[in-house]
């Protein structure tokens, strides 16, 4: 229930979802050999300012002092709260690998809260750090925790998405997103319809198909436009240059920051900044000409070598060309054709050569990092390593002939415990009400009784939640409520129990339970000695 704008309370069987769900990610953290621990919600701004993110965050940041007018942050994450506890307490290689995981509170400020738990300012996650002494044994952790991943998500039985993902602000070089296809997910995806490829909208490319090379200086307005951004720092001006078959809307931002990372892509007109920006900089001004690859090569030759046929900048703009830094780019840093253009259905794989790309909306349940050294460099978090176990490319300080202090590898796995509910829940409802998966469900069963049966009730819900022979308690609610009949099988669909059990008319005929399930479309009626057994047939499919 909401409290505040993204601020949410929860109720009784919200709860047992919640709980239910963080026992799950317990069995798979402890699989793969992880501690947990819990870490406090308040963190200091100074300590964020040694690793260079408390500006670099944004304004999603709660920030606050105390009384003392010391700064403090609620965290939205913890790595430098984790790798400064590590760096106190680890000085050996021998206690590596560590793996130490947290399931709390996060906080993020969010401007505008929507979708519920999906996007709030108070969410719950699960959080597990990762610390290795070389590369080597964090590439391994990583795929480990990837597989734990894999099988938590198997038991929710879900029709997730694993794409290769940028790390952003988190750091690293190797990142995977675990998605949830809806359409009211905020994240765009991108699969091949014939292979494994699977990437989000940041780190998704297609096969280039080569271009008709026939633009021309003469037609160039007809066959080619131009968008224009600018650097944060208001220096750099960017034209991109794409085909007029394209518009704006089409421009994808996220590549042309793989060549500026300092690109602000928030704003609609740059002109105005930059044109303040050449009147108060002493420092020669950058302009940044982006080709799109569609366009060839004819027309990257001719904007270069015949820019006064080309708009440039807008005529009033009181500069010559002569006077920038002019630079052209018609590929990434890969080397590969340069791509201005969003991802779109139908265009092709860059993995396989019969394979068309698929986009689709889709919510992030949880992402994996691998973070390198980046925090354990800033921090000082650093094990002491025989010199005959360093890899290449190591950060080492040799402390003797034989003993070497290097810093530690990281890793970074979050889930998204209150956006999984969020998530699930959205997914799997319909016009009745909600429809838990069996590992997540408040209870997996619901009995609801007719008029004068409670006792009945109580024997069948006795049998069901006792242990007999290989089959397990069933986790089961009796709904005794005074309300009527009708009203609680109402309230059953509302609340999204897996399996109800219905005593009506056929148990006082035939002494036979009527068993429903909406999420198989299934209606039986089984007599008790039978119930159990024909319950957990159902359950298993949930």
């Amino acid at each position: 229930m909401e409290s505040h704008a993204g601020i949410f309370h929860t109720l009784p069987l919200g709860e047992r979802v919640q709980k239910k769900l963080e026992n799950l990610i317990d069995k798979y953290m402890s699989q793969l050999g992880a501690s947990k621990v819990s870490l406090s919600s308040i963190s200091s701004q100074a300590l964020w300012q040694q690793t260079n993110r408390l500006e670099g965050y944004g304004q999603e940041l709660f920030r606050f002092t105390d009384r003392k007018d010391v700064p403090y942050i609620l965290a939205p994450t913890h790595e430098e709260e984790i790798t400064t506890l590590v760096a106190k307490t680890i000085k050996s290689y021998r206690s590596l690998p560590l793996r130490l995981y947290q399931i709390g509170r996060k906080y993020r400020d969010e401007i505008r809260p929507r979708h519920g738990v999906l996007r709030s300012r108070e969410f719950v996650m699960k959080d597990l750090y990762t610390f290795d002494y070389s590369l080597q044994s964090a590439l391994k952790t990583y795929e480990e925790a990837r597989c734990a991943y894999n099988r938590l998500f198997d038991e929710l039985k879900l029709p997730y998405l694993v794409a290769e993902a940028s790390s952003g602000d988190i750091g690293g070089d190797l990142s995977h997103e675990y998605h949830l296809p809806s359409p009211i997910g905020e994240d765009i995806v991108i699969s091949c319809t014939e292979c494994s490829y699977v990437a989000n909208e940041e780190l998704a490319s297609a096969r280039p198909i080569p271009p008709q090379d026939h633009y021309s200086t003469e037609s160039n307005n007809a066959q080619a436009q131009v968008w224009r951004g600018i650097s944060k720092d208001r220096k750099t001006l960017v034209n991109v240059w794409y085909p007029a078959s394209f518009s704006d809307r089409d421009i994808n931002t996220h590549a042309l920051k793989s060549v500026l990372p300092g690109l602000d892509s928030s704003l609609e007109n740059a002109i105005p900044l930059w044109q303040s920006a050449l009147n108060s900089s002493s420092q020669r001004p950058r302009l940044l000409n982006i080709i799109d690859y569609r366009l060839g090569q004819h027309f990257a030759t001719s904007l270069k070598n015949e820019s006064s046929q080309f708009p440039m900048f807008p005529t009033q703009t009181p500069v010559e060309l002569s006077q920038l830094d002019a630079q052209y780019i018609t590929s990434s840093t890969s080397g590969e054709p340069f791509n201005t253009i969003h991802i779109h259905d139908g265009d092709h794989c860059p993995r396989c050569t019969s394979g068309k790309l698929r986009t689709q909306k889709a919510i992030e349940l949880g992402h994996t990092f691998h973070l390198g050294t980046k925090y354990s460099d800033a921090l000082d978090a650093r094990v002491q390593v025989p010199s005959t176990m360093i890899e290449d490319g190591q950060v080492i300080s040799t402390k003797s002939d034989n003993i070497t202090s290097v810093s530690m590898q990281m890793g970074c796995h979050g889930i998204g415990v209150s956006r999984i509910i969020g998530a699930v829940a959205n997914h799997l409802a319909d016009e009745r009400g909600l429809n838990w998966p069996r590992a997540i469900a408040p209870f997996e069963v619901v009995v609801i009784p007719g008029r004068n049966m409670e006792d009945d009730a109580t024997t069948v819900s006795r049998s069901l939640t006792e242990a007999s022979g290989i089959f397990a308690p069933i986790d089961l609610a009796l709904d005794d409520r005074s309300e009527s009949f009708p009203w609680k099988l109402k309230d059953a669909d509302l609340v999204g129990y897996p399996v109800i059990v219905v005593l009506g008319r056929k148990w006082t005929s035939d002494r036979l339970c009527e068993v429903q399930c909406r999420r198989l479309d299934h209606t039986e009626f089984v007599p008790v000695d039978q119930l159990r057994e024909h319950i957990n047939k159902l359950l298993s499919q949930l």
